[in-house]
């Protein structure tokens, strides 16, 4: 691990040098979300919803896609729509993002509760399969 090194520019990748081995196996548990459940009890994030991103990053997918905002018209959460369909971890092309930001808007459209119980439930599984829900 390089301490630091490209922090606030880079996003987290599969092979990220910053990652140590502890580092991995919580990515791997998904024991790495458990300090956002307190967002959660603070009332900053729900536990369904779209996943935030970096500020810098919400600035330049704003001016490169339209109405990437509209995601913002419900709480961030720890895990959404967009996550359990595939589109998480490092975004490599724009169909990365522009996936996420489908999924996101479908979710803030068709929000309901039996919608987050649905998405609850596959990330769960998600959680549990011998893949994991990190990388």
């Amino acid at each position: 691990m390089i301490k630091n090194l490209e922090s606030d520019t880079k996003q987290a990748s599969r092979n990220d040098k910053r990652v140590t081995r502890v580092g991995k196996f919580l990515r791997k548990s998904s024991l790495d979300e458990i300090p956002q459940f307190f967002n959660v009890l603070l009332g900053n994030m729900s536990v369904i919803g779209p996943r935030p991103h970096a500020v810098p990053m919400n600035y330049m997918f704003s001016t490169d896609i339209n109405n990437y905002m509209f995601r913002h018209a419900v709480k961030p959460g720890i895990s959404g729509l967009a996550q359990i369909r595939g589109f998480r971890g490092e975004i490599l092309s724009f169909y990365d993002i522009y996936g996420r930001i489908k999924l996101d808007h479908f979710y803030v459209k068709n929000w309901s509760l039996a919608l987050d119980f649905k998405i609850l439930f596959w990330t769960a599984g998600a959680i549990f399969s011998k893949n994991g829900a990190g990388y």
